[in-house]
């Protein structure tokens, strides 16, 4: 009877202890994240964040022209958008972290569609999808103000809007 007991006890130990190795490694992978918006592990989609400045459209990235900012992979279409990235990313890197510009005014994150976006005064703004970019088109001075007035508190939130 003892020995089933103790052979018990030490299966739960065990079992424990591979359930804390678990959320210990899940908690190692999310710390990785990089600071932007990503899906599976890349940063707006793998959207080229110069593409969006230079020919004013939404075009797919590659995963061989890479950058790494703020923890994040930014993917680019070419060698040249990937330097001209890296020289400058302030610059290029979406505002709020890639999440959607209208949530952020509201007070949330929000995930983002990467045909809604805009650029205001050489700025990247993505919205969650071409609907709320209307909402954002109506008053983009204002809603900017707020938003960049929300940021410090909404950029600490983990909820994320899908």
């Amino acid at each position: 009877m003892k020995l089933s007991l103790l052979h018990h006890r030490s299966t739960h130990f065990v079992t424990a202890r591979f359930a804390l190795a678990a959320v210990l490694a899940t908690t190692a992978i999310n710390a990785r994240a990089g600071a932007f918006n990503e899906t599976n592990g890349v940063a707006i989609d793998g959207f080229d964040p110069v593409a969006y400045m230079s020919e004013k459209k939404a075009i797919k990235g590659s995963a061989d022209f890479t950058h790494v900012f703020k923890g994040s992979v930014f993917r680019f279409k070419s060698a040249e958008n990937r330097d001209v990235f890296s020289r400058n990313p302030q610059k290029f890197a979406p505002q709020y972290d890639g999440y959607c510009a209208f949530g952020v005014s509201r007070g949330y994150k929000a995930v983002t569609s990467p045909d809604a976006f805009t650029v205001v005064d050489g700025k990247l703004y993505l919205n969650y999808n071409n609907e709320v970019k209307t909402m954002w088109s109506k008053d983009m001075p204002g809603l900017i103000d707020k938003a960049d007035s929300n940021w410090a508190t909404v950029e600490k939130t983990t909820k994320i809007l899908r």
